[in-house]
């Protein structure tokens, strides 16, 4: 039998991260994945998919919507070749997947092809092929998460899908129809509308990425009706029937009146649920909560000492770069270091365009603390940059502390605002004031100028550019 100081059950971000950073330090590494593909969800049918197909179809949606106003002229009809698009995505998820084989390679770690699930609490067996079994003095469980759906619901998977299926249909939807408006539904809807189908959001909160700043929510509910999205919120789905090649959706408007959505697929998105299946986490003693997640401490710890969790299957934002922060921090943590994550400044983005990001307190989370706050905000339009890209939605928001100046929260909606919130994370990282950022000089013309003026509004409100 092999004997490891680290085994790892689960090979996405969170579990992949935590292998090499417990190689690096010195540590026997083991990890185990149930697939035959490393990466988990989001380097296989999540982030990097998604992003890929996002991409693509923002590439058709230019060269239809925006080419000829670049002076750019294309003979004959621009068509969309789906089945290029996804053959595209899957060489990009074949190329990264590849990427952490290599990662594995490299740093000597061992990988384990198979279901592994705990015989007690420091040996694994592993069902693939053949049944192994290895032992660990300490194991990471990264098992990380899979789509959630509604009880009355039936996922077939072909007309009623998510967003597993969504991301390799064969045809165009000529009516999507998307319930939830969070992250993912919102990205994969505005896919599928760029390259022509009808896009119909339902949504049980009363606004669309209701876990962030009620100002991105308004800005992007704007922007995405005048790209003719259907966006219907404040109701309540309560069946999901398919007839033959149709499906009709029927909800509850927040009148109480029904409302009947008819298309010929419909994309089930309303969140993700922890995965533990056939981990036999009870064999090892390890305890879950009412929510499906281990129950771990601040160093991420299980209530048996030698197993700890990451990322997805336990509390906190479900996002891979959340998960790989926290598989750094335990092979930090095992091998005797004393590592830290602050999860205030854990960024939250959108990929949709224009793009959505945030890092810290939101204005709703400092009223409901009571904090005396003030608020300086930039327009996307007021930039050069904005005007010479044709990207004019959006805006950047800083809250400051109305007596420190210290930054409490940044949210912004614009071109690129996935790559421009890194700034605002450097600065609350070192607790810089509103007025740092403002006298920090920004390359012209950039769309991160939107920062600096947002801060320098939140500064005796001296903005320069409006």
């Amino acid at each position: 039998m092999n004997s490891y100081d680290v085994a790892i059950i689960g090979s996405g971000p969170g579990g992949y991260v935590a292998a090499i950073r417990c190689a690096q330090l010195g540590m026997k590494t083991a990890i185990i994945e149930k697939y035959s593909v490393l990466g988990g969800t989001c380097l296989n049918v999540g982030c990097i998919p998604s992003k890929a197909l996002l991409d693509s179809s923002h590439h058709y949606e230019d060269a239809i919507k925006h080419f000829e106003e670049h002076g750019i002229d294309i003979p004959g009809d621009i068509k969309v070749n789906l089945k290029q698009m996804i053959a595209r995505k899957q060489s990009v998820v074949d190329q990264t997947t590849g990427g952490i084989d290599f990662l594995m390679k490299k740093n000597k770690i061992d990988v384990y092809q198979g279901l592994g699930s705990f015989k007690d609490a420091t040996h694994i067996t592993i069902k693939g092929e053949e049944e192994t079994e290895i032992e660990a003095k300490n194991i990471i469980i990264a098992t990380g998460s899979k789509p959630s759906s509604l009880p009355f619901i039936t996922i077939d998977k072909e007309r009623i899908i998510t967003s597993t299926e969504a991301l390799k249909l064969t045809e165009i939807p000529k009516h999507l129809i998307v319930i939830g408006g969070g992250v993912i539904g919102l990205e994969l809807g505005q896919v599928y509308k760029r390259l022509g189908s009808e896009v119909s959001v339902v949504e049980y909160m009363d606004r669309i990425i209701p876990t962030m700043d009620s100002g991105l929510s308004k800005e992007l509910n704007k922007v995405l009706k005048k790209q003719k999205f259907s966006i219907n919120t404040s109701h309540k789905v309560k069946s999901v029937e398919r007839v033959g090649d149709e499906v009709i959706v029927k909800a509850d408007n927040k009148k109480g009146e029904e409302v009947e959505f008819k298309g010929d697929y419909c994309l089930v998105s309303v969140g993700r649920r922890p995965y533990t299946d056939g981990l036999n986490a009870e064999a090892a003693g390890v305890k879950l909560n009412d929510k499906g997640q281990i129950e771990v401490n601040e160093h991420l710890q299980s209530n048996v000492s030698n197993i700890y969790a990451i990322g997805d299957v336990v509390k906190g934002a479900m996002l891979a770069h959340k998960a790989s922060e926290e598989g750094s921090l335990v092979a930090e943590i095992i091998a005797g270091q004393k590592p830290h994550i602050d999860y205030n400044l854990i960024p939250g983005v959108v990929y949709t365009w224009p793009e959505v990001a945030s890092v810290g307190k939101t204005e709703e989370q400092l009223k409901e603390a009571g904090v005396d706050y003030k608020t300086g905000q930039f327009p996307m339009r007021a930039l050069g940059r904005s005007r010479a890209s044709m990207d004019l939605d959006g805006f950047v928001k800083i809250l400051a502390d109305k007596n420190t100046d210290e930054i409490l929260g940044v949210h912004m909606i614009g071109a690129r605002a996935a790559d421009m919130i890194a700034e605002a994370v450097v600065a609350m990282e070192y607790k810089a004031s509103a007025e740092d950022i403002a006298r920090m000089s920004h390359a012209h013309p950039t769309f991160a100028e939107a920062t600096k003026e947002a801060a320098l509004a939140a500064t005796e409100n001296r903005a320069l550019h409006i």
